[in-house]
């Protein structure tokens, strides 16, 4: 395997071999913050399975910079068989970002931003919204690299419970996280493959009508362990639950 402590970028194209360009912001972050130069190595990805150790063989610098490589090690990783879609309630201040964060390095596949019912945040459909939704995605995109992921996860637009629920019921399974709920995810005969909802609730939690709505439309409401976790750090410890008890780590 390459060497782990190389930096990663991600590339609209990674060639199997030759040459590949690396241009925008990843290529000033390279040339300006990491200050590679020619000769020294670094992985590209383009998100979506395929990634590449190169060596940097011409740099420009500035508002344009690029960085020209030649691809030394081509591969490609595939997706987990059992697929996690994380809903995760807005969150106040940065525990949303924080949140997106923790569940991508964790190995989240998809985020979808739930607007509930007791979410301090709002996103309108405006400008703001649009805003924080950009720094979600922007998150998981700079998580996914932190984490040497070949596949970036999808942020979608946000969602309402109505919403919430109709993507549950094309799911596999699907798991609203309530730490009043009698049975726990060690116990639940867990899927193999195909797509698994987690659904994470807001700081004051989740409503009865919605938990109504969503077992409505399949979902079982399980907790983790003995303790209250904040709505920041739920999903990426039940992801690591789940990477342990599911083939996914495998």
């Amino acid at each position: 395997m390459p060497d782990t402590t190389l930096p990663v970028f991600l590339a609209a194209d990674v060639p199997a071999s030759g040459a590949a360009l690396l241009d925008g912001e990843e290529a000033r972050h390279a040339a300006t913050v990491r200050r590679l130069r020619v000769g020294e190595q670094l992985v590209l990805t383009d998100g979506a399975g395929a990634m590449a150790r190169c060596t940097v063989s011409a740099v420009r610098t500035g508002r344009d910079a690029t960085l020209t490589v030649t691809v030394d090690e081509h591969w490609t990783e595939d997706p987990p068989a059992l697929r996690v879609h994380v809903a995760q309630a807005l969150a106040k201040g940065d525990r949303g970002e924080l949140a997106v964060e923790l569940a991508t390095e964790a190995g989240a596949d998809a985020v979808v931003p739930w607007r509930a019912a007791r979410s301090v945040a709002r996103w309108d459909d405006g400008p703001r919204g649009e805003k924080a939704l950009a720094r979600w995605r922007a998150t998981a995109r700079s998580a996914a690299k932190q984490a040497r992921r070949a596949h970036l996860p999808d942020v979608t637009e946000p969602v309402g419970t109505a919403e919430l629920a109709q993507l549950a019921a094309t799911m596999s399974a699907t798991l609203v996280l309530e730490s009043a709920a009698g049975a726990r995810l060690v116990d639940l005969d867990l899927p193999t493959g195909g797509d698994l909802l987690l659904i994470v609730g807001p700081e004051g939690g989740i409503t009865d009508g919605e938990l109504a709505t969503l077992e409505a439309a399949g979902a079982s409401t399980v907790r983790l362990g003995p303790t209250v976790l904040r709505t920041s750090t739920a999903a990426a410890v039940a992801l690591g639950a789940l990477g342990a008890l599911t083939g996914r780590w495998s």
